[in-house]
């Protein structure tokens, strides 16, 4: 079996590690050892943050509804309960986007739902 010389690999590899590492603070960024212990953690923690980015945004998306349908007398749950009544298909993104950006739409939408819950 012929003798396997790494000295080129393991340079790129090290090199690979330090690079995508850079602007971890101290040693994190200079040392290999340290750098792939910090970077396995941090590509853990971003795998895991993707996910839990989605709870985030919808968490935002509630408040954002809950705070505009109170403006105009009405409870969140009270909304999403008279959208479901009412047949209207919209999801959190687009009702807390409507709140922020288009408010005469989402209080059109509200007048709607508020019909459907009380007839």
């Amino acid at each position: 079996m012929p003798r396997v010389k790494r000295g080129v690999t393991k340079q790129r590899r090290h090199k690979s590690v330090l690079h995508q590492t850079k602007g971890h603070l101290g040693v994190r960024s200079r040392l290999y050892k340290r750098a792939h212990e910090s970077l396995i953690h941090a590509l853990m923690y971003a795998y895991a943050h993707r996910k839990q980015r989605k709870g985030d945004f919808r968490r935002l998306w509630i408040t954002r509804i809950n705070a505009a349908a109170r403006q105009e007398g009405m409870t969140y749950s009270q909304l999403i309960s008279g959208l479901k009544r009412a047949g209207i298909d919209l999801n959190r993104k687009m009702l807390a986007d409507m709140a922020v950006n288009k408010p005469s739409d989402f209080s059109e939408v509200l007048s709607q739902a508020r019909q459907a819950v009380s007839p």
